[in-house]
Parts: C-alpha cells; sequence; structure tokens
C-alpha cells in the first residue's frame, strides 16, 4: 500500500490517539501513527514537532523530561484532562464525517 497525505486538520487527533495509550516521545508519536496505520500515514518532523508543542500551549497535552529505550533524553509527552475531553470531542467528530462520506461514497444513486 502506499503512503497517504494528512488531510489538513488530522494529525492533532492522531496525536491525542496516540497519547491516549500512554505518554510518548516526539519519535514514539511518529512511531505509533506509522504502525497504527500499517505505513500508510508517516509525520514527518517538520509538522510533529510544532503540532505537539501547539497542543501542549492549548493545555490539550503536558510534557516531562525522561530517558528513552536507548537512554537519550527526551520530552515525553501525556495527556491532560482537558487533552482527553478533546480527545473524545474529536473522535466522535470524525465518526460522524466518516459516517457521511461513506454515505454519500457508497450510494448508487442520488438521493430522492
Amino acid at each position: 500500500m502506499a503512503a497517504l497525505e494528512l488531510i489538513k486538520g488530522t494529525l492533532d487527533v492522531l496525536i491525542l490517539k496516540t497519547l491516549s495509550w500512554g505518554p510518548l516521545h516526539g519519535y514514539g508519536v511518529s512511531r505509533a501513527i506509522r504502525r497504527a496505520t500499517g505505513d500508510q500515514l508517516q509525520v514527518e518532523e517538520g509538522a510533529l514537532y510544532p503540532a505537539l508543542r501547539r497542543l501542549e500551549a492549548r493545555g490539550l497535552t503536558e510534557a516531562r523530561w525522561g530517558t528513552t529505550d536507548t537512554g537519550r533524553e527526551a520530552r515525553f509527552y501525556h495527556l491532560t484532562p482537558a487533552g482527553e475531553a478533546a480527545l473524545e470531542r474529536e473522535v466522535q467528530t470524525w465518526g460522524d464525517y466518516v459516517a457521511a462520506m461513506a454515505r454519500v461514497l457508497e450510494a448508487d444513486r442520488p438521493p430522492a
């Protein structure tokens, strides 16, 4: 399967979802998204780190310094309660969006 481009506005919710699985550093977030999508979505550093800073500035995540599996120092991000609530809203919105798109794309004729 070929890699897909991220649709504008999807990166934040993907990051929030990966952080719902537990604290991760930036590379860990990128790797989790790549693995969860079967390598179809790859997040470039140039998009990832500004998004992580944006989510932290909005109070949806917090970061603490820690040590990676390889012994390097890195910032580990985790969801705040506000981030958990935002993720819940975003998941609902995306579910509604996907269902609406599916209704149109699966239709064999225009609606009456």
